[in-house]
């Protein structure tokens, strides 16, 4: 093997936990949260904050790598994300684990831009590289697809920890490989960084998540919840004031000012939620109301996983042959029909007809994702495309969180409001009960045996009406944007002229 496969080979290794782990809590949800005794709230915290916070630093660690070079970047944030690894896998609460699944955000937002820099420099043959980073994007969308798959394997045999720990040999044997021999490349001293505008973009969207969180559930102090919501209108409305000033702004919004552009950005970031947040929803219904394994969950979502990934090619032909406007607009629709179809369906008896939905789901969500790609990038003028792709990568990881976000929040005040609970349950313990269905399995936990049966009937009963409800009400929102596309995006695109 010569010099530079073996380095692709490394660059993989190291960039396959980052992908694996956005979507590897999906099917340990629900073992976590009774383990843990989080609320419905922390949980969705837990899972969202790994790619709320990695969508905030990924630029600024791309400007960092570019001072100090991406070597030492790599080994940075492969030694940050081992070492948080280890203390998400020992978190004795919900508040360590948060915090640790933060710091895994930090390391992967350094081990992301290193890792492309690597394989762009390593490449110098422009079909060669072209296959690298093939490669290494079917790496990291195979990577955040499997990872539901293999947190069912790990949480067959081990404890909910596992999904963590099996980064660590693999860090290791990277930090040791990088360290002996990958070279060493350029880096420019004089490049500026600032960390400032990463934290308030976080800051603010972090802020209006918690708000949004705390509000829906009722129980926090409302000038709290108003306090958080201000705070992050404020800082967001700040971030972009000075973007949009600044002769070096982190993100270019004014390529946003292009209709196109923008509605790439949203279908990028739409296609994103639909997917991460049905997987979240998807991977509860299965175990605690079909009463599958976190294994068996994983498995039924294959034909999701697999669409997902295959599909690329056929969407892109489809790209060239019909244009950007119709696969846009018929990705959007089809994807709309795919949420509603599965609303309408029952996974206990229904399985094939689930596993046909999820499938059109996969290729839907594809080619929207590829659309998205075209529309930012074929309208963006030549000078700015690496600003246009800091905008889409960002919108695929703010798409990620928010899809936890998003689908997490509909599905407790679904739940909520459609929960019955038995009269004699205690009104503390009811009010946990109807929080969410992880809080109701916490309660039953302390009930006997009659009363937690009749306790878990009603729950998974709700959860079906709310499920049903949420994938229905998404649909609806989907097909509105499909609608949006078809008239804003034009016959042919023209590159933005930004000065």
């Amino acid at each position: 093997m010569s010099k530079k496969w073996f380095i692709l080979s490394v660059i993989i290794l190291m960039y396959l936990p980052v992908s694996i782990d956005a979507t590897v809590l999906h099917v340990a949800a629900p073992q976590l949260g009774v383990a843990l005794g989080a609320t419905g709230s922390e949980l969705l915290w837990i899972i969202d904050i790994y790619s709320l916070v990695m969508a905030g630093m990924l630029l600024p660690m791309g400007a960092l790598g570019d001072k100090i070079g991406f070597k030492r970047l790599a080994m940075l944030g492969a030694t940050l994300f081992g070492l948080a690894s280890l203390a998400a896998a020992l978190a004795p609460s919900v508040a360590a684990l948060i915090t640790a699944r933060a710091a895994l955000a930090i390391g992967a937002a350094m081990i992301l831009p290193a890792t492309l820099k690597a394989l762009r420099q390593t490449f110098s043959d422009e079909r060669e590289r072209s296959f690298a980073l093939g490669i290494w994007v079917a790496v990291g969308t195979g990577g955040a697809a499997m990872g539901p798959l293999i947190g069912g394997l790990l949480l067959k045999h081990f404890y909910w920890g596992s999904v963590f720990l099996i980064n660590i040999p693999i860090i290791l044997t990277v930090l040791l490989v990088t360290a002996m021999l990958i070279p060493r490349q350029d880096y420019h001293r004089e490049q500026t960084w600032t960390l400032s505008q990463a934290l308030v973009l976080i800051s603010g969207i972090l802020l209006l998540v918690y708000a949004a969180k705390s509000g829906l559930r009722g129980s926090a102090d409302w000038r709290i919840t108003l306090l958080a919501l201000l705070s992050g209108v404020g800082l967001l409305f700040w971030f972009v004031r000075h973007q949009l000033g600044s002769a070096k702004p982190m993100i270019d919004l004014r390529l946003l000012t292009s209709r196109v552009i923008a509605v790439g950005a949203l279908m990028a970031m739409t296609a994103m939620v639909a997917l991460i947040g049905f997987e979240l929803l998807l991977t509860q219904e299965l175990q605690f109301v079909v009463g599958k394994t976190p294994l068996e969950s994983g498995m039924f979502l294959l034909p999701l996983m697999i669409a997902s990934g295959v599909c690329g090619p056929f969407a892109g032909w489809l790209l060239s042959r019909w244009g950007l406007k119709p696969v846009a607009a018929a990705g959007m629709a089809l994807c709309s029909l795919s949420l509603m179809g599965l609303a309408l369906t029952d996974f206990t008896t229904q399985s094939y007809l689930a596993w046909g939905w999820m499938i059109l789901m996969g290729f839907s969500v594809q080619a929207s994702l590829l659309s998205s790609t075209t529309a930012i990038l074929s309208s963006a003028p030549p000078e700015k495309a690496g600003a246009a792709g800091s905008i889409e990568g960002m919108a695929y990881e703010l798409g990620a969180g928010l899809g936890v976000t998003i689908f997490g929040l509909m599905l407790s005040g679904s739940y909520a409001a459609a929960i019955v609970l038995p009269s004699s349950l205690p009104a503390a313990l009811a009010e946990r009960a109807g929080a969410s269905i992880g809080e109701a399995v916490q309660v039953a936990g302390m009930l006997g045996q009659d009363q937690a049966e009749v306790l878990m009937a009603a729950a998974r009963q709700a959860f079906t009406a709310a499920h049903s409800l949420v994938l229905a009400s998404a649909s609806v929102m989907l097909l509105v944007l499909a609608a949006v596309v078809w008239y804003i995006i034009p016959k042919r695109t023209v590159p933005l002229m930004v000065h």
